[in-house]
């Protein structure tokens, strides 16, 4: 297996570009598919900071890592869910990483934070865990981007989590969502940060191949919670179809964001915002989700206090 750009030994076969690589070629090829995705949908300007969510998995620290490598001003935002061991390893992975490259980073515990952790939360709040999490993950990442100047928050999904989550939506005609589905989420309120993905179009293959030939050193098992998501299951349907099918990731996603998304513009409708009554942050319903939960935990708190 010879790369074909020079003939020396290859480290990695793309079937749908038909294309074996070298190591030094495969990581500019990634390099060169991330500039092109920030190019074509405009993510980000290169005067601009951005604020990129740091997990501890490959996809976040990648994403952190090629951006500094494109040149970007990027700053890492770790937050410690305080899920035992996971979020221990996790916080390491980033923490460390943020050492090796020499890159700033800020990090938030949950239990400082809230006063609980996320198991916690969970079984406090009786909601699912990913909605949970999400909720505080979106508030505090959007809070801090705010707070450093950063105009763009970065998170790290790639290409098969996008196709997924485009399958799944179709799937169900969540036609709001379908409306909504792309690698940049604008900012319509000077309250919120717009949100990029530049690994858009990176395969999994790809990302787990251009960490491993960097050695980034990166938490490797999921998260607890995510045992049963109905992601994983889309992601096993889109995976089936492209190992019949190579390269129908990418043309799937590609393909509806050049000529399907614009079918569903009409179901985009940007709420109205109004400022939160306790943080200041925008909400369509205040106080916002995240104050409403805040409050709720003080009054548990005030109720279960002695006298």
């Amino acid at each position: 297996m010879k790369c074909r750009k020079c003939g020396e030994k290859g480290v990695i076969k793309l079937r749908e570009y038909n294309l074996i690589l070298c190591a030094p070629h495969f990581l500019e090829f990634f390099e060169g598919r991330v500039a092109s995705a920030l190019r074509r949908y405009r993510l980000l300007g290169r005067c601009e900071k951005v604020l990129v969510a740091v997990s501890g998995g490959k996809d976040s620290l990648n994403t952190w890592y090629v951006l500094r490598k494109l040149g970007f001003a990027a700053d890492g935002f770790h937050i410690d869910l305080g899920i035992g061991e996971h979020s221990r390893r996790s916080r390491e992975k980033a923490e460390n990483f943020a050492r090796e490259i020499g890159g700033k980073l800020a990090v938030l515990e949950l239990q400082k934070e809230l006063g609980y952790s996320l198991p916690d939360l969970v079984k406090r709040e009786g909601r699912t865990p990913c909605a949970t999490c999400g909720l505080v993950k979106r508030y505090l990442m959007n809070r801090e981007a705010l707070a450093g100047g950063y105009p763009a928050i970065a998170t790290g999904h790639n290409l098969d989590d996008e196709a997924a989550t485009l399958l799944s939506n179709l799937l169900s005609w969540s036609t709001g969502y379908l409306a909504r589905q792309s690698p940049c989420l604008p900012s319509w309120h000077p309250g919120l940060a717009r949100k990029i993905k530049p690994l858009c179009e990176i395969s999994e293959k790809e990302s787990a191949a251009y960490a491993a030939l960097n050695k980034i050193d990166c938490i490797d098992e999921a998260c607890s919670y995510s045992k049963g998501a109905t992601s994983l299951f889309y992601k096993d349907i889109i995976n089936q179809i492209e190992l019949h099918s190579p390269g129908t990731k990418i043309r799937f996603y590609r393909e509806f964001l050049a000529k399907g998304r614009h079918f569903f513009a009409g179901e985009r409708h940007e709420e109205k915002l109004v400022d939160c009554p306790e943080c200041g942050l925008p909400t369509t319903h205040p106080p916002c989700a995240y104050c409403r939960l805040r409050g709720r935990i003080r009054a548990a708190e005030q109720a279960n206090a002695p006298g």
